[in-house]
């Protein structure tokens, strides 16, 4: 028969949460290490955004 686990085996059986970054963390280092690109990426979202809607706005006139 196997033995009870113990409360501190139940409650965390994988790896503390302290220790694995979080997505969130890991996204700002990344934006912060490539800063040119993602401003890059950002205003050419925005700007092909904006000519969509311009476009659409123009063709439903």
């Amino acid at each position: 028969m196997a033995e009870p686990e113990s409360p501190e085996t139940l409650e965390n059986p994988a790896s503390p949460p302290e220790e694995q970054a979080s997505y969130v963390k890991l996204a700002m280092r990344n934006m912060v290490k490539k800063r040119g690109i993602s401003l890059r990426h950002f205003f050419l979202s925005t700007a092909g955004l904006l000519g969509l809607l311009v476009g659409l706005a123009y063709l439903t006139r």
